[in-house]
């Protein structure tokens, strides 16, 4: 009877990828190990591995796992900005009407439900991020958070009247809660209905607002008398 082999099993070969194709794949892998086992518990040797490629290979792409995780950070950060310019584009075109306000709290609330279901847990690397001990890093992992409530607040000072620094506050203030609310219904086992969700924390965050706004706001069809 033949002896049992010593050698190790050989690694499956990778498929041929162009640069751009491999990149694409590489940051998929590690948007996924990331957001499953946290940045201190994945080693480039895993992403390797599960990529099928040599860590030369891998480090031609990225030079470091801090620099893999931030390629990954901003590919999220991208998705997530593009929800809210999606949410908040069609209500700023034309003339500022009465409820115009509401409607630009419940299409934010509802690109961060959005975000949340599509991305999974991959929302938590720019939610809930083990690594940002280091300001810059802090600041870039909070970038499209940042981005996004200024776009927001930019929207709700025209729709509101409110003063700007007033809309900055309401508008961080307003991500956070529809950022919350998003996280919890991904993990809860009897998640409720998304429009439910997005119509209660919008009714929430309204009434709020609606308690600061300007009584001398113009509305398009409700002018102001002379």
């Amino acid at each position: 009877m033949a002896e049992p082999s010593n050698a190790s099993t050989p690694r499956p070969r990778s498929v041929r990828m162009s640069g751009g194709e491999r990149r694409a794949q590489v940051l998929a892998i590690a948007q996924e190990l990331f957001s499953s086992e946290g940045f201190h518990h994945v080693s480039m040797d895993d992403i390797a591995d599960r990529a099928l490629v040599s860590k030369p290979v891998l480090y031609r792409h990225f030079p470091s796992k801090l620099d893999l995780y931030l390629a990954v950070v901003d590919r999220c950060g991208a998705d997530l900005l593009a929800a809210v310019e999606n949410a908040v584009q069609p209500i700023e075109q034309g003339p500022v009407h009465r409820g115009d306000g509401q409607a630009v709290i419940a299409a934010i609330v509802r690109a961060y439900m959005t975000f949340v279901e599509v991305a999974g847990e991959s929302s938590g690397l720019l939610f809930e991020s083990d690594v940002t001990h280091d300001a810059d890093v802090r600041a870039r992992v909070e970038h499209a958070s940042s981005v996004a409530a200024q776009r927001c607040a930019g929207v709700l000072a025209r729709v509101t009247g409110l003063p700007d620094d007033d809309c900055t506050i309401v508008a961080v203030s307003l991500i956070s809660l529809a950022q919350g609310a998003a996280t919890h219904r991904l993990r809860s086992a009897d998640a409720l209905d998304a429009d439910h969700a997005v119509e209660l924390v919008t009714r929430l965050a309204w009434a709020g607002v609606l308690g600061l706004l300007r009584p001398d706001l113009e509305y398009e069809d409700q002018p102001l008398p002379e």
